[in-house]
């Protein structure tokens, strides 16, 4: 009984640090539809419009559009935009190391849905691709989509206690970005929000003082 005590007390320590600081990225934290991979977020900013709603996401989607890098094999544009839909397709680097004379990225490539009702908006990012180990010219690299990389099947351990350091790079800084995508739609929102607020009008008078 001792022993057995003693064995279960030895592999506390080796079950906690399993996880660890990964332990957001591990099984369930890269979602799939169908097979494919799609990060999701809704949100809610009462009282406004479909149309304001619209207006809202547009402006950030654009935003993603404008501050995307050119891509080898594929542009950032806007894909799509009708009232109850808009989509952009967007490139960003992801940067793994960075040291003097050392630079480990990669560019990733996604498309972004938003779905628009009164009140509500729905967001997606999907498509996912990167272009990894290209040369100084942009050449010579080569493409990986998110779902033969990033999946809990191609990116964890059998027990999924563990990621894989070569695809697991890619898994974290995957989720983070996407994580921040989403707060940024948000956070425009809540901007363009306020900025849609009617202020009263005051009237000035110059010359008349009210008794």
């Amino acid at each position: 009984m001792k022993k057995l005590l003693f064995a279960i007390l030895l592999s506390l320590p080796i079950m906690a640090v399993a996880g660890g600081d990964d332990a957001k990225y591990l099984a369930g934290a890269v979602p799939q539809k169908d097979g494919i991979v799609v990060f999701e977020k809704s949100f809610s900013v009462p009282g406004k419009t479909k149309a304001q709603m619209h207006d809202m996401l547009k402006t950030y989607l654009t935003q993603l559009v404008t501050q995307s890098i050119p891509g080898p094999t594929a542009y950032a544009r806007m894909n799509m935009d009708t009232p109850d839909t808009i989509a952009a397709r967007c490139c960003e680097w992801l940067v793994f190391k960075k040291k003097p004379l050392y630079l480990d990225r990669a560019r990733m490539r996604y498309q972004i849905n938003a779905f628009v009702s009164p009140g509500k908006a729905r967001l997606q990012v999907t498509q996912i691709s990167y272009y990894y180990e290209e040369d100084n010219e942009g050449m010579g690299g080569k493409v990986i989509r998110a779902e033969e990389w990033i999946t809990d099947s191609e990116a964890l351990n059998k027990t999924q206690t563990k990621l894989y350091p070569r695809s697991g790079k890619f898994r974290r800084k995957t989720i983070d970005r996407v994580k921040e995508i989403f707060e940024g739609a948000m956070d425009c929102a809540e901007e363009q929000a306020e900025k849609q607020v009617e202020q009263p009008v005051q009237k000035k008078r110059n010359h008349v003082v009210e008794d």
